[in-house]
């Protein structure tokens, strides 16, 4: 019998990588990787598709979340 390790999710620490995966963005974002997954499916987050794996654009993702504001910053 193998035991199973359980999937921790860790805060990101240190400036993020301008090109990152699923498990990046997911640290990144604070999210599970099935619901990034979700958001790919749908077509609601900025993904790059290089044969089978997914890439996101650091500066991509920071635009998609500011566009997701509910309440916006003062300028």
């Amino acid at each position: 019998m193998t035991a199973h390790k359980k999937k921790v999710k860790t805060a990101w620490m240190g400036p993020a990588p301008e090109i990152m995966d699923i498990l990046t963005l997911s640290q990144y974002l604070g999210m599970g990787h099935s619901k990034i997954y979700s958001l790919i499916r749908e077509k609601k987050i900025p993904a790059s598709r290089i044969g089978r794996q997914y890439r996101f654009s650091k500066s991509e993702i920071d635009a998609w979340m500011k566009s997701k504001l509910i309440t916006p910053g003062k300028d």
